[in-house]
C-alpha cells in the first residue's frame, strides 16, 4: 500500500483585526495499491477522526469496507491516533462512523452490506 500525506488549509482573508471569517486545517491520507486509491480527510482541531470521501473512480459504497486495501488503510488511520473513523455514504447522504477500536467491526461490515 502506498501513502501520500498533504497537509491543507482553507481560510477567508483576514479581516483588519486579523481575524478570519472561517480556517480550516486538515490532512488528506491518499491510499493506493496501484489500481485503487481512496481518500480519507483529517482535520487538525480533531485529531483522533478521520473521514473517508471518495475511492478512484466512484462514491463509496458499503462494498468498499470489504475490499483489501481500505481494511488496511482502515489499520493505518488507527495506527496513527485516529480512533473516530467514518465513511461518506452517497445512498444516506451523510457520514457513517465506522466502529471505534476495541468495537465489533464485524458488525459495522454487516450492517453496510
Amino acid at each position: 500500500m502506498k501513502i501520500d500525506v498533504s497537509h491543507h488549509v482553507d481560510a477567508s482573508e483576514p479581516d483588519a483585526e486579523g481575524f478570519h471569517d472561517y480556517h480550516y486545517e486538515y490532512d488528506i491520507f491518499t491510499f493506493s495499491d496501484g489500481a485503487t486509491w481512496y481518500m480519507a480527510r483529517a482535520y487538525s482541531d480533531t485529531p483522533h477522526a478521520a473521514s473517508f470521501m471518495t475511492s478512484d473512480s466512484h462514491a463509496l459504497t458499503a462494498q468498499d469496507l470489504h475490499y483489501p486495501l481500505f481494511v488496511e488503510a482502515i489499520a493505518y488511520l488507527r495506527a496513527a491516533g485516529k480512533t473516530e473513523l467514518s465513511w461518506f455514504s452517497v445512498a444516506e447522504s451523510r457520514y457513517v462512523p465506522l466502529v471505534t477500536p476495541g468495537g465489533d467491526d464485524e458488525a459495522t461490515f454487516r450492517n453496510a452490506g
